[in-house]
């Protein structure tokens, strides 16, 4: 059974509950009013009311109670809780690719996190997980603009690359060479920890919205190029990222010209 299935018919029994938990509120209201005004012939009859819906209100909840009994954490580790989304996501017109253990929403990098029994939407934790509900958020965020700001990310990018490429005195200083990108993720996640907050999917990711953006130079003057090189054959010497088209493009090395 899938998590949408299981979902609504758990949801079916918690509505018939509610209608149930209805009439047991109205049956203990009318208890209440007659005790308050002391209509003493109503006592008895609204005390049997009252034990007869707190009785089928129970009977109702131990169904819906009994009724759940889904492998939550097995099924999201299984890639079974991927599959459904990505099913799910398609019917909203969404869509979501998978890559490594990972799935690709663009601009979204979407994680699962069976044991927290969570997805992680880049660096936000969301315990919404009904598969539908879960799709038509991600096209929410996808509708919106990618909270990404170029400028500040080139300044980054080219801050790590003079440290890998400290400036020259040559007649070619100014073209620069190619730094592998994989070498500026690197510098960039050095710290203890660093990685596993900005992972080389979110940089991948980063490196493809500057490369969409149009920005190009730097504060100083300074213009980026991704140059291609025979270095993309080796996957571990490239990053790689899924489009909004959901095709893969590869980067492999950054340069930037300097102003004369």
């Amino acid at each position: 059974m899938t998590l949408e299935a299981a979902l609504t018919s758990l949801e079916k029994d918690v509505e018939a509950a509610a209608s149930v938990a209805t009439v047991a509120v109205r049956a203990i209201k009318a208890l209440q009013k007659a005790v308050k005004e002391g209509e003493l012939r109503k006592l008895d009859g609204a005390i049997s009311t009252g034990k007869q819906a707190v009785k089928a209100l129970r009977e109702q909840f131990a169904n819906a109670s009994d009724g759940w009994a889904f492998d939550v954490e097995g099924y999201l580790s299984s890639g079974s809780f991927s599959r459904e989304l990505i099913e799910s996501a398609r019917k909203q017109g969404v869509n979501i690719l998978e890559q490594d253990e990972r799935l690709y929403c663009y601009p979204s990098l979407i994680r699962v996190l069976p044991g927290e029994q969570c997805v992680k939407i880049d660096k936000v934790r969301e315990a919404r997980l009904r598969p539908s509900v879960l799709a038509a958020r991600l096209k929410e965020v996808q509708q919106r603009p990618p909270r990404f700001r170029p400028e500040a990310f080139l300044e980054s990018l080219y801050a790590a690359y003079r440290r890998l490429n400290p400036p020259q005195r040559t007649l070619l200083a100014r073209l620069g060479r190619v730094v592998r990108l994989s070498q500026i993720y690197e510098l960039l996640t050095i710290l203890p920890g660093q990685s596993r907050e900005y992972t080389k999917a979110e940089f991948a990711r980063d490196i493809y919205l500057l490369d969409r953006s149009g920005v190009t130079k730097t504060r100083n003057g300074a213009v980026v190029d991704f140059p291609a090189s025979t270095g993309t054959k080796a996957a571990s010497a490239t990053i790689a990222v899924i489009t909004e088209n959901g095709r893969e493009k590869t980067y492999y090395g950054i340069s930037f010209e300097t102003p004369k």
